[in-house]
């Protein structure tokens, strides 16, 4: 791919970028490239409450706005026209005049909440402008709200309520300590909400709290030994009386349950499953739920009746992936996003009684056939353990024969996961490129149980860098692999693990790109958003305790920074919350007091990871560079 010639022009950066080390951008590569980097997925955010319509989110010029879809195939209408992107977007359960939405700005997770009309696209602000707010949820009569907030002290998550119609009705209804509480449900009287406590990945507890004094229940008692996980909060039954949750309890797979209030008697609903219930959300009776599970990377979608126990698996949606599930007023449809390797996220539903699909948007695909796209290979290796691991490869097609270059895209979490999902604007580099893409489940992933969840805690981190090490002994002996061609890359604590691969193998791997990856684990937790600080020492470890701060020292890429011979490319958002912008700072300046060649791309505008299309763009343009003189 030889894109440079003496008389060709290029590409002028977006004036919000900070741009070290990289070379000029040819404006032929932006050209080659466009119809794979301008797919308009569609993510469903809501049901109208009363009419068979929907708002989505949709990708734009600049960043996905949301759109309202009057009817499946109707043209999208767009709502709103941010330099930021609105996120978890709800109607009031009797009102379809305004909506309500969150939105941060340049990606600082400060969100806010507020409300948009589709009448005068007006927004009202609803929370203080400065504080970190979420899980903002209606009332059952559509006229109160209830969130949590950081707004007393910037640390602790605490609840209150306000009458969105005037904002100044704000009320504290209960202070929490900690950064974990993530508000569920209300009860059908609205005069309670469940509220979950979540301690780790692999410990939390749901709580009743009564809005009118702020009392509050703990509803499932702590174990006298180990711990029990409650992975998506809770929904209240029709009668108030028992709760629906999912729950690891006794298992290494998360179940759906109903608990009783008055006993703390948990019944199963889902029976002996060997895969985790990832999402579940009550019909508007309460009558019905839906849910789904992971399998192996696969969604399937199940709906359950709560007083019978009756389940069904809705068969005919296709396999891939489902997410934000919700239900329409109707008791009936539920709405969905869904996404495979060869069909872009797009919004869908399906009828709960007939199992009829109905597709409600369409992405613009080019003229790219997306037909062809590679489909992912599940495959397994053995690591240091003897335990056996698995990723997702796809592999470029027949016209690119002999032993191909691989890229190893590291999942961020770390308890996230690799799906077999739509690589978009990747899909140029695998066909175009001939270079092949392996997304690797390494040990601390989630969707295999609990005990493989915890493989990577403390100090048991560098077992996952072994999982890639054994993996690229799988890659060598792949006959249409090349090993002598290798990057690694991946996102937050994926671009962790890219630098300690990058540290620990430096002689297995061409090159590597970090995004926002934790370059010192003491710097990252000293500087990471207070609200988070305590949720994140559960998994790496605390920094204030001396033997831990010692080895969390020995493993971090930056104190290793000497063993780094190949070139990097570092990605950062200024305004990262998560990922503070000195983890990139400190990790660019140390690699090239020792030499090593590292590109440096940083958004001013952006977070943890960037969201708007022309910083998107330039990234992948960037990206396509480094692969070109460092990979290929």
């Amino acid at each position: 791919m030889d894109t440079t010639t003496s008389t060709q022009s290029f590409i002028r950066p977006p004036e919000n970028l900070i741009v070290e080390g990289i070379p000029p951008i040819p404006e032929s590569l932006a050209e080659i490239t466009r119809g794979y980097t301008e797919f308009r997925q569609s993510i469903f955010m809501a049901w109208h409450p009363s009419e068979r319509a929907m708002l989505v989110r949709r990708n734009t010029d600049t960043s996905p706005q949301l759109f309202l879809v009057r009817a499946p195939g109707a043209l999208p209408q767009q709502c709103t026209a941010f330099e930021d992107m609105p996120d978890t977007v709800c109607y009031p359960p009797h009102s379809s005049t305004h909506f309500m939405f969150r939105m941060s700005a340049g990606g600082n997770e400060q969100f806010q909440y507020y409300l948009g009309s589709l009448e005068t696209d007006a927004f009202t602000l609803l929370t203080d402008g400065i504080s970190h707010n979420s899980d903002a949820r209606w009332s059952n009569a559509g006229t109160t709200i209830a969130y949590v907030s950081n707004r007393r002290n910037g640390v602790d998550m605490d609840l209150y309520v306000a009458d969105p119609a005037d904002p100044a009705t704000t009320r504290l209804v209960a202070e929490f300590d900690g950064g974990g509480w993530v508000l569920s449900d209300w009860s059908p009287d609205d005069r309670e909400v469940i509220v979950m406590q979540w301690i780790s990945n692999y410990e939390s507890y749901l709580w009743v709290v009564e809005i009118e004094t702020g009392a509050r229940t703990l509803l499932t008692p702590r174990p006298s030994e180990g711990t029990i996980h409650y992975s998506a909060g809770g929904d209240f039954d029709h009668t108030g009386n028992g709760v629906f949750a999912a729950t690891d309890r006794d298992s290494e797979f998360i179940y759906l349950v109903h608990i009783d209030r008055a006993t703390g008697v948990e019944r199963n609903l889902t029976g002996a499953m060997r895969w985790d219930v990832e999402e579940f959300v009550t019909s508007p009776n309460r009558r019905m739920m839906a849910f789904t599970t992971n399998e192996e990377g696969i969604s399937r979608l199940h709906v359950v009746n709560t007083d019978t126990g009756e389940t069904r698996s809705l068969s005919e949606i296709p396999t891939g992936i489902i997410q934000e599930i919700a239900w329409h007023s109707n008791n009936r449809d539920i709405g969905f996003s869904f996404s495979s390797a060869r069909t872009p996220f797009d919004a869908f539903s399906v009828d709960s009684i007939t199992g009829e699909v109905t597709r409600w948007t369409e992405t613009q695909l080019n003229d790219i056939d997306v037909s062809s796209f590679s489909m992912p290979e599940l495959i397994h290796w053995t690591s240091f353990d003897e335990r056996r691991i698995s990723g997702f490869l796809y592999r470029p097609g027949p016209r690119w024969p002999g032993r191909r270059p691989v890229i190893i895209d590291i999942h961020g979490g770390p308890a996230g996961q690799a799906l077999p999902r739509f690589l978009s604007r990747y899909n140029y580099i695998i066909d175009e490129l001939g270079i092949a893409f392996l997304y690797p489940n390494v040990r601390g992933s989630s969707g295999y149980g609990k005990t493989f969840l915890a493989l990577d805690d403390g100090y048991r981190r560098e077992d996952s860098h072994r999982d890639i090490d054994a993996l690229l002994d799988w890659i060598a002996g792949q006959p249409d692999l090349d090993p002598e061609r290798v990057m690694v890359m991946g996102g937050s604590y994926g671009g962790y693990m890219t630098l300690a691969v990058a540290v620990n193998y430096p002689e297995r791997i061409r090159c590597a790109v970090d995004v926002v990856g934790i370059s010192n684990f003491v710097t990252f937790l000293t500087n990471t958003a207070e609200y988070r600080r305590d949720l994140r020492r559960f998994e790496y470890g605390d920094e204030r305790d001396p033997a831990m701060r010692a080895f969390l020292e020995q493993i971090s890429p930056l104190n290793n920074a000497e063993r780094i011979t190949k070139p990097i490319m570092v990605v950062q958002g200024v305004n990262d919350p998560r990922v503070p912008v000195s983890e990139a700072e400190q990790m660019v300046a140390r690699l090239r007091a020792i030499g090593t060649p590292v590109w440096y791309l940083a958004a001013k505008d952006e977070g943890h990871g960037f969201a708007k299309k022309s910083n998107v763009d330039f990234e992948f343009l960037a990206k396509l560079l480094f692969i070109e003189q460092y990979l290929i």
